[in-house]
């Protein structure tokens, strides 16, 4: 008998015409490991709440869900004892210690005596935080709270572990050692797990893959098979010209396109059958298919977004340098968040920020652009000093923190109102929101709007006065591939008519649609470079062609081993 079993599952939301789940059926065997994933409003995060038992089915009279033979609905207390739930915005309490969170969830599970006590050894050993037990959870890391979520919910030893994006603003090296321990737990205990998650590349990690788009399920079966699908319809071509040019006009003349990014100086074209690859009419080199590949030749947007040309920025940069960081240090105490941080960033170019969770890049943001106040040095943005002249400096750029921090209880119409407000931006409207997509969300609130048209509404308010600069803190973390295809659009637009860009990510592959790359860590910046020159760093006998990924963890571990002599 299968540990989980779901067939012809339906639900619709009230007020809601057409269902957010749409005849869902698949199974799930004990010790099975199963990622899902589709873009954002396909019905993962529903799909986990009705299994977890928190809403009912529309068919719950027929049982679609049946976990050991228990119905969701119907034997909740059963239920409860065999599953594990991590929300998206799992609970913790960031003023109470580690250890304090881990005795909260054991007394909310009534866990007592011996079993606690021999539960919070293992636990803390096997995530890696019996050194900080004693730390306020609000300290930690995004890779460590995640963590400590994780093993608050495994407490209760589930037989299913239901995870709803656990690596959502965590780093690649954390990433892994979260597949890694859920894993172990996997084949130690044979713990059954679904994995919600917009990272495609951790599909790899798993047996079994669930695509969901628009509550229907379009793909279930291995990476590999899903890979094997894409074979001979994925390569990479490069003329010598500018490289966004280059992109835009593949974009708009090209035909039978599936996607087409950046990467480093070369253009990934994924084409939808071999008759488009014989009439395209630019140099191609085959390269390996990905399993991002089939999601993006899958979903139904088989065209990449192309936008209008955004207004040509005609201020000129001092030097034609547009962001610069000189020798900045920032102390809190005793420690040190940042060290001697210098770069210089030209004008209309990409400069991504990398680096692990807590390895100082949003000091170092938050530095550049005078949110705070550095222990020493100084940064410029269009040659303006932002200490010595703020309201100056701060007429120069756009900012898109890395959490929602528009006016949630506003509508969408309202927030784009006061930012023209505060702008002096006199447009109507429908100027000012054309190419976004967001009309039908006008009169939404911002907080009840789906995390990819969050997003682009942050954007949208971040440019509306066209700033020369722009600085985007994490912008595309936790959003599906597609938006995010969409989103660097916009931003390759922006950047094609002179604007200047600074981004933060821990999605990799964005790494590579940067012109240039600093990898952050302990505070200060490790290497410097385009990102083809940091792939070509990790090179070894056994990886003769590293992705991002394998550059970002190869060079963290090559200095942590120089730190240890």
């Amino acid at each position: 008998m299968n540990l989980l079993d779901v067939k012809n599952l339906y639900k619709t939301f009230k007020g809601e015409k057409e269902p957010s789940l749409y005849d869902i059926s698949f199974s799930l065997k004990n010790g099975q490991r199963t990622a899902l994933i589709g873009p954002d409003g396909s019905g993962k995060t529903t799909l986990l709440r009705l299994l977890a038992g928190l809403i009912p089915p529309d068919n719950v009279k027929n049982d679609p869900i049946l976990i050991e033979g228990f119905s969701p609905c119907k034997n909740l207390g059963e239920i409860k004892k065999i599953i594990g739930y991590m929300p998206q915005k799992f609970g913790l309490y960031e003023d109470l210690t580690v250890i304090e969170n881990l005795e909260l969830y054991a007394g909310l599970k009534n866990i007592k005596g011996n079993e606690k006590e021999k539960s919070f050894s293992e636990l803390l050993k096997f995530s890696g935080l019996s050194n900080f037990k004693n730390r306020l959870t609000g300290a930690l890391s995004g890779g460590m709270k995640q963590k400590l979520g994780l093993s608050c919910v495994l407490l209760s030893k589930p037989s299913l572990l239901l995870l709803d994006e656990p690596s959502v603003g965590v780093d690649p090296v954390s990433r892994r050692e979260l597949i890694k321990i859920t894993d172990k737990l996997s084949v130690e205990n044979n713990i059954s797990i679904i994995w919600a998650t917009s990272y495609l590349d951790e599909a790899k990690f798993f047996e079994n893959i669930l695509l969901l788009e628009n509550g229907k399920k379009i793909y279930e079966g291995t990476p590999d098979n899903a890979k094997s699908a894409m074979e001979g319809l994925t390569f990479y071509t490069k003329e010598n010209y500018e490289i966004r040019n280059y992109l835009f006009d593949i974009i708009k003349y090209e035909k039978g396109i599936v996607d087409a990014t950046i990467e480093g100086d070369k253009i990934r074209v994924i084409f939808e059958d071999k008759n488009a690859i014989k009439n395209f009419h630019h140099p191609l080199i085959k390269t390996e298919s990905t399993f991002e590949d089939f999601v993006m030749s899958a979903i139904e947007t088989k065209k990449p977004f192309l936008l209008e040309n955004s207004k040509k920025i005609e201020q000129i940069a001092p030097n034609n340098i547009a962001i610069e960081a000189v020798g900045l240090y920032k102390k809190y105490g005793s420690f040190t968040a940042a060290n001697n941080i210098n770069f210089k960033i030209k004008q209309g170019e990409i400069f991504g920020l990398l680096g692990p969770n807590g390895a100082g890049k949003s000091t170092t943001f938050k530095m550049l652009t005078g949110l705070i106040k550095p222990t020493k040095g100084s940064s410029k943005i269009m040659g303006v000093d932002i200490n010595e002249n703020p309201i100056e400096a701060k007429k120069n750029f756009g900012y898109m923190a890395q959490k929602f921090s528009l006016f949630g209880n506003l509508s969408v119409k309202q927030n784009i109102e006061f930012f023209m407000g505060v702008y002096g931006v006199k447009k109507k409207i429908n100027e000012i929101i054309k190419g976004y997509n967001i009309e039908k969300y006008l009169e939404y609130s911002a907080d009840n709007l789906p995390l990819g048209y969050k997003q682009r509404l942050s954007l949208l308010c971040a440019t509306i006065s066209n700033p020369p600069v722009l600085f985007l803190d994490e912008p595309t973390s936790g959003v599906d591939p597609n938006s995010r295809r969409e989103f660097w659009m916009r931003i390759n637009n922006f950047v094609k008519n002179n604007s200047t860009v600074l981004v933060t990510t821990h999605f990799m592959d964005e790494a590579q649609f940067c012109d240039n790359v600093a990898l952050v860590y302990k505070g200060e910046i490790l290497v410097k470079g385009t990102p083809d020159e940091l792939k070509n760093m990790a090179k070894t006998k056994t990886n003769n062609n590293p992705t991002m990924e394998d550059a970002f963890i190869f060079l963290i571990k090559e200095a942590n081993k120089k730190a240890a002599g």
